[in-house]
């Protein structure tokens, strides 16, 4: 594959070549053009050159022509043998006519013409004047073109017209001569016009080699960091370089997106393999008694089971960062939802010693997966209820919106988050107070809140967090609704319980 240099180089010597060739039959026909005006003026100057050979020799009283009766009903007029001897002298084709347009002196070279030729230009010629320009008569098996015109004779005697021609070619440049100057010039300028496009286009490209070589040097993944430098002297290499810098940008964000998320998961995964591990130790001890070696392996099940969470969790959000989850969409009923939700919320903040309510509940109709909004739903409200103190309260609520939306609101008077940590509280992984979390009983993964939210995007609707520290947290999900008519005609049935999911 010839390089993109090359390539443009030939298209350019082609073009070169078209043009030359154009070029060249472009000045062939303004040559044979110009070349015909030329014989004209030639012509015209032949005839001219005739009347004034004719009026010299009047003056010196040379008598030039004479009236023949020989046949006394009409008598013809005739040159006399010193016209002959003054204009036999002059070059060119020429005739003399007389005041009846009758032949009066054919020229040498007419003279050598055959009768047939001789008769067809007297044919044409008969209607020529000064007004009428100029005529081609083919002659000699139209081997010769004549291009012939008139002039009348103003002074006095019998003769009144001359009548001129030259071969139409007699001005032309011969082809041979543009051919053969094309052939020896063409090789030179074509070759010089070779060298130039191709530093041309090789000072052109300069740029782009550069962009190539600073890509290269940031294809290790550990440059990403770095920029192309923006060319603003070219208007496409400066965009080229924006959009270049700006994939750069997401993909240092990707991978350190990928390095955190890691790094975060085998920090995870090694604590309970370590508890695991110890457990499963000290069970095996041949001094530990029946009860301890009970307690270690309960210990070492519950890791396990915090293990397979995370590993599921992981599985989730694996499966959609590559778009191969699938939602299964069926009109889904938030009143009942919600309602199961709470009943299992109730039991759950019973246990912590909180205060749940649903002050508004208002029903829509939204298509989407059942289980994973049941999921959503219990993720936030166990937030809710892990995060605030004993004795606090948590408050579920739907409430729809005058643009087909509803919105589902969980509020609790918990900890709170602060300003700094808000931002971030969608990221996989984080957590406000990573050591106090883990090690108490609000102890999680940090993914439960990352899932909620690809959830709510996958059913084309928002989450947001409002929140202050000490004071508490509000947690809002925005998803569209379906209008009645449409809920109505492709209602299906849907399970009492759809079953939970893992809930991080």
């Amino acid at each position: 594959m010839a390089s993109t240099r090359a390539r443009l180089t030939v298209s350019y010597a082609v073009v070169l070549l078209g043009t030359m060739v154009a070029f060249g039959l472009a000045i062939w026909a303004g040559q044979n053009s110009q070349s015909i005006d030329q014989v004209g003026r030639e012509a015209f100057r032949v005839a001219d050159q005739v009347l004034s050979t004719l009026q010299s020799a009047q003056a010196t009283s040379r008598r030039l022509t004479y009236i023949d009766s020989t046949d006394k009903e009409n008598p013809v007029t005739r040159p006399t043998k010193e016209m002959a001897d003054v204009l036999d002298l002059l070059p060119g084709y020429f005739v003399l006519l007389d005041q009846q347009g009758k032949l009066l002196y054919p020229s040498t070279l007419m003279r050598q013409l055959s009768g047939d030729d001789q008769t067809k230009l007297l044919q044409n010629w008969l209607q020529l004047n000064e007004e009428s320009g100029a005529v081609k008569v083919p002659v000699r098996n139209d081997s010769l073109v004549l291009l012939a015109v008139a002039r009348r004779n103003t002074a006095p005697g019998n003769i009144s017209r001359v009548v001129a021609a030259l071969p139409a070619n007699a001005a032309e440049v011969p082809a041979g001569l543009i051919v053969g100057t094309m052939v020896m010039l063409a090789p030179i300028i074509f070759g010089i016009s070779m060298v130039v496009a191709y530093l041309v286009v090789g000072s052109a490209f300069k740029p782009v080699d550069q962009l190539i070589n600073e890509v290269e040097a940031i294809t290790d993944g550990r440059s990403l960091h770095r920029r192309l430098p923006a060319d603003s002297s070219n208007d496409e290499l400066a965009r080229l370089g924006l959009t270049v810098n700006a994939m750069l940008a997401r993909l240092e964000t990707s991978f350190a997106a990928l390095r955190r998320f890691t790094a975060d998961a085998s920090h995870e995964l090694r604590t309970p393999l370590t508890v695991l591990r110890a457990d499963v130790e000290r069970a095996m001890h041949p001094a530990t008694n029946r009860s301890e070696r009970m307690v270690a392996l309960e210990e070492a099940l519950q890791e396990t089971a915090r293990m397979a969470d995370l590993v599921d969790s992981l599985l989730t959000l694996a499966r959609a960062d590559e778009g191969r989850f699938d939602i299964h969409r069926t009109p889904v009923e938030i009143e009942p939802l919600m309602r199961e939700v709470f009943e299992t919320a109730v039991i759950l903040g019973e246990h912590a010693g909180h205060v749940l309510s649903m002050p508004v509940l208002e029903n829509a109709v939204v298509m989407g997966d059942r289980p994973r909004l049941r999921q959503l739903l219990l993720n936030l409200v166990t937030n809710a209820i892990k995060y605030t103190p004993r004795g606090g309260r948590v408050e579920m609520s739907a409430t729809l919106r005058p643009d087909d939306e509803i919105a589902i609101v969980v509020r609790d008077s918990g900890i709170g988050i602060a300003a700094n940590d808000l931002a971030h509280i969608f990221d996989r992984f984080w957590r406000a107070d990573r050591v106090r979390s883990r090690a108490s009983e609000r102890g999680g993964f940090g993914l439960g809140l990352s899932i909620s939210q690809w959830i709510v995007q996958a059913h084309g609707g928002t989450i947001t967090a409002q929140s202050r520290l000490g004071r508490g947290s509000v947690f809002t999900v925005v998803l569209p609704v379906v209008p009645a008519p449409a809920a109505a005609d492709e209602s299906v049935g849907i399970p009492a319980d759809a079953g939970d999911l893992t809930n991080s």
